[in-house]
């Protein structure tokens, strides 16, 4: 049982009615709590919770269409997004309670005092490395729409423009990450054909990929409907297409990929996690055809090399800088 989880049912007489659980764990709570449902955007554990509770929990980026007389927020890791959902949420719950749950070490101290604008806060309890937070929703604000928080950049691409929007919680939001900036210098000889971009993000990769090289056919990849939301909002602002899809890991992949690109994801909330890249390089090989190419951007000091070549083929270094290294091998 996740930390978070456990602190809730410390207080579990609190959410015996039709409670809004956002950001869940993908644990046992559901179980524990039968009148609640959930929102997730996380692909995996929306599998995951769908499997054991189905119908219990909805996915994407706008809270459900449900009623419901309390909600809980699981603290995420981005501030702007933690706003988003704060305000997502308290908008609907006037006169209603609104909960507030994460670790320490995740800043849940500093965020309760978001909770500010709502009432009242107090803190319930602090136990597991993790505090639980609630507020009554005395001052309900106006609803704010997910795309009016969107931030815009453009890139200089081939002396052509490349417009980005990113929207909160996504990876890199608002500017373009030294990785991804190494990578898209090495875009050069990619193979005609299907393209995948894995762990699209803001979908820079996968729109600059259909940008110059329009005759390709690209998928872009995210387990986080952020990503993908905002993916689509890149994809539009460029006048590209490309299919984008939510999914956990490589396994959502198509077949018989030509080239997989990525700046692959390490982060899991507040925690490093290097298993998503780490399974992507080694069923890599499972997605592309023969001759296939895999192309991605690493910190340099991650030992991927050696794992490229065991499962996929000859590993090269295409470019090095800033603390990054962009590998190029090719199924054999």
């Amino acid at each position: 049982m996740d930390p978070r989880s456990e602190v809730l049912l410390r207080q579990a007489q609190l959410f015996q009615g039709p409670v809004l659980l956002a950001g869940l764990p993908a644990d046992d709570l559901l179980g524990q709590l039968p009148d609640a449902h959930g929102w997730c955007w996380h692909a995996g554990d929306q599998h995951t919770l769908d499997a054991r509770f189905s119908g219990r929990s909805a996915f994407g980026v706008a809270a459900p269409d449900t009623v419901f007389e309390a909600a809980v927020l699981f603290l995420p890791k981005s501030r702007d997004l933690a706003n988003y959902l704060l305000n997502a949420l308290a908008s609907r719950l006037g006169g209603k309670q609104l909960f507030l749950v994460g670790e320490k070490r995740g800043g849940i101290e500093g965020a309760a005092k978001q909770l500010h604008a709502f009432g009242k806060p107090r803190k319930l309890d602090s136990a597991r490395h993790c505090q639980l937070w609630q507020v009554q929703v005395d001052t309900p604000p106006a609803a704010v729409s997910l795309e009016s928080l969107a931030q815009r950049y453009k890139l200089d691409l081939h002396e052509q423009p490349l417009s980005v929007v990113t929207l909160p919680g996504v990876f890199s939001h608002g500017r373009l990450d030294r990785g991804t900036a190494l990578l898209l210098e090495a875009l050069s000889g990619l193979p005609k054909g299907h393209i995948l971009d894995f762990g699209c993000g803001a979908g820079v990769l996968g729109a600059a990929i259909k940008q110059r090289y329009p005759q390709n056919s690209v998928t872009m990849l995210d387990v986080d409907a952020f990503a993908v939301a905002s993916s689509r909002l890149t994809l539009a602002a460029n006048g590209l297409e490309a299919e984008v899809i939510n999914g956990d890991g490589i396994d959502a992949a198509p077949l018989y990929l030509d080239a997989i690109l990525s700046n692959p994801p390490f982060h899991t909330g507040v925690h490093t996690d290097y298993s998503a890249s780490e399974t992507m390089l080694r069923k890599a090989s499972e997605h592309l055809k023969k001759g296939g190419e895999l192309r991605l951007v690493a910190n340099s000091f991650l030992r991927y090399q050696p794992l490229i070549e065991k499962h996929v083929g000859i590993c090269a270094v295409l470019a090095e800088g800033q603390g990054f290294k962009v590998y190029r091998a090719k199924r054999g």
